[in-house]
């Protein structure tokens, strides 16, 4: 299968004030049927919804607070046809990938296989790294289990990335977990990233005659002490696009319940 990449990343350092909310842009994947944009709504506004157009992509944006911290959480709920095709358009922008089967359906589960392989190739070597959750939905459908949970926790192993199942239709707050452990992630490897960055310093000095230089005295220098040492945070995102208010527009055709 051909793949075809955009740019790679880049990351900015920028300064962010305070009262403006850091992005995290998300992009929920999966093979059709597998509930992706019921969990997309369910996170959104804590409601179910039963019938969608499965042909339409739209991304929405929520302003939530995750470990006391606000962020601009912005959800691209995506409506490809045959897998990773035409992926170009969403991994240049997500900061997280949650890509999503259905327990009783194995054929999504082989789909998700494909995704993980497509999003861990483009990820490789990326700073900070694009976290993945491979999420496995329908929990309730347990009767007509085809994806066992070990088979769902051994793939999530093979292509390291966390794993959850979940309802979209029954608990909200462990739908809600997962989209705040994919910020939590995303915030993890901002700071790794800057915790592994290398320190060049180059200083370009004129040479010295040996013969000329005047007698070398000791020279003292007071070394601040730890209570008045000052210690400078630098955050690491993307470039900031203009912040617009935060929206939420459902796709049409949706039944809430």
């Amino acid at each position: 299968m051909a793949l075809m990449f955009g740019k790679t990343r880049t990351c900015n350092i920028v300064t962010v004030p305070e009262h403006e909310p850091a992005e995290c842009n998300i992009v929920v994947l999966g093979a059709l049927g597998s509930g992706k944009s019921a969990l997309t709504v369910k996170f959104l506004t804590k409601r179910f919804i039963s019938e969608y157009d499965p042909n339409l992509e739209d991304t929405y944006s929520s302003e939530v607070m995750v470990e006391q911290k606000p962020v601009l959480i912005k959800v691209m709920d995506t409506a490809d046809q045959d897998g990773p095709v035409n992926c170009e358009r969403y991994l240049g922008w997500a900061n997280a990938f949650l890509i999503v089967y259905s327990i009783d359906n194995r054929y999504s589960f082989e789909v998700c296989q494909q995704y993980l392989e497509t999003v861990t190739l483009y990820t490789k070597g990326l700073h900070p790294e694009a976290p993945i959750i491979l999420l496995g939905n329908k929990v309730d459908m347990e009767r007509y289990r085809q994806v066992s949970k070990t088979e769902g926790a051994s793939l999530a192993a093979r292509f390291s990335c966390l794993f959850f199942e979940v309802s979209a239709c029954l608990d909200f707050a462990s739908v809600q977990h997962v989209f705040h452990e994919a910020v939590r992630e995303v915030r993890r490897e901002a700071e790794r990233s800057l915790a592994v960055r290398p320190l060049f310093i180059s200083e370009e000095r004129p040479a010295i005659s040996l013969s000329a230089a005047p007698p070398l005295l000791p020279c003292y220098k007071e070394l601040p002490t730890p209570a008045t040492a000052k210690l400078v945070t630098v955050k690491s995102s993307r470039a900031q696009s203009k912040r617009r208010a935060p929206t939420l527009t459902l796709l049409k055709g949706f039944k809430i319940f």
